[in-house]
């Protein structure tokens, strides 16, 4: 069983460098297996800031969960990447994603490109890149030339792909798949069939330890319940049978949340990440890293 958590403990939430690093440096003491760093528009960039975690941790896994690939070129994300890995002495997993169109897309101001094409452009470059070749690729989406690439760098890649056509590209091309929002029923019945065999599955599951369920639940679902307005986390909160996702937020003690966590891994999950983790209070999410070491140190 491997529990990691991800950072910040509450995306949303304004949060200083300094900060962020006392919480990598919190959840590995806890026991976490590994700790993933979210990317949202306005706030720090996530490679960096898997860069720096490396440098004030040791042991623990580190991953960005996940950084869209639009708007930046395949070979700027490699080459910060390719920082970020050297920082940690080989513990970074470079997560990705397409992201949403409806919400990026106005942001940046530049045009969406088709997304399982370009993601398939772009993993093919990523590849190249990290296996130390020569790039010269010309796609609809890509373009790359790199004649005098640097060395091979062994960096594991997983995409938060949770439709049929970008889980195959996946499959194919990346290391693994990062599902957000499915439930144990969508990665059995979708997630796990559509990767195929032999790579790693990532599940990213709401969770919170607290004594305060009843609050928990009414913020879960005012923070949660934009998911369902996005077409791609409708779909697969409809292949697990959820009419809205804060039906899949852990809530409760430290027991009950306990006993979901190994749902996922019946399932087919190879990793759980807990998140949400500050929906209430500060003492909760500690209650909540706790609980991840320790079913970390149980294997149960």
């Amino acid at each position: 069983m491997s529990v990691g958590l991800t950072l910040p403990a509450l995306p949303q939430a304004n949060i200083t460098v300094t900060e962020l690093l006392d919480q990598a440096r919190e959840a590995e003491e806890a026991g976490a297996a590994s700790i993933w760093f979210a990317q949202l528009p306005s706030s720090h960039d996530a490679l960096a800031a898997a860069a720096l975690a490396g440098q004030v941790t040791s042991r623990v896994e580190i991953g960005t969960s996940v950084v869209p690939i639009y708007p930046r070129h395949p070979l700027v994300l490699a080459s910060a990447a390719r920082t970020a890995s050297e920082a940690s002495g080989g513990r970074f997993t470079l997560g990705i994603g397409l992201g949403a169109k409806n919400f990026l897309a106005p942001v940046y101001g530049t045009p969406y490109p088709p997304p399982v094409r370009h993601l398939r452009e772009y993993l093919t470059v990523l590849r190249s890149v990290f296996a130390g070749e020569q790039v010269d690729f010309t796609g609809s989406t890509v373009e790359a030339h790199l004649s005098e690439p640097a060395p091979a760098a062994p960096i594991s890649v997983v995409v938060a792909a949770m439709g049929p056509q970008a889980l195959r590209v996946t499959g194919e091309l990346a290391d693994g798949t990062l599902p957000y929002l499915a439930s144990p029923r969508a990665l059995s019945d979708l997630i796990v069939p559509g990767i195929g065999p032999g790579k790693r599955v990532i599940a990213a599951v709401p969770a919170v330890v607290t004594s305060d369920v009843d609050a928990v639940r009414e913020i879960a679902a005012q923070q949660l319940g934009f998911y369902g307005s996005i077409p791609s986390y409708r779909r697969v909160l409809e292949a697990g049978g959820i009419e809205n996702a804060a039906e899949l937020v852990l809530i409760g003690d430290e027991e009950t949340v306990a006993a979901g966590v190994p749902r996922y891994f019946d399932a087919g999950a190879t990793d759980v990440l807990l998140t949400q983790t500050a929906l209430h209070t500060d003492e909760d999410r500690r209650r909540t890293w706790r609980l991840a070491g320790a079913l970390n140190s149980s294997g149960s």
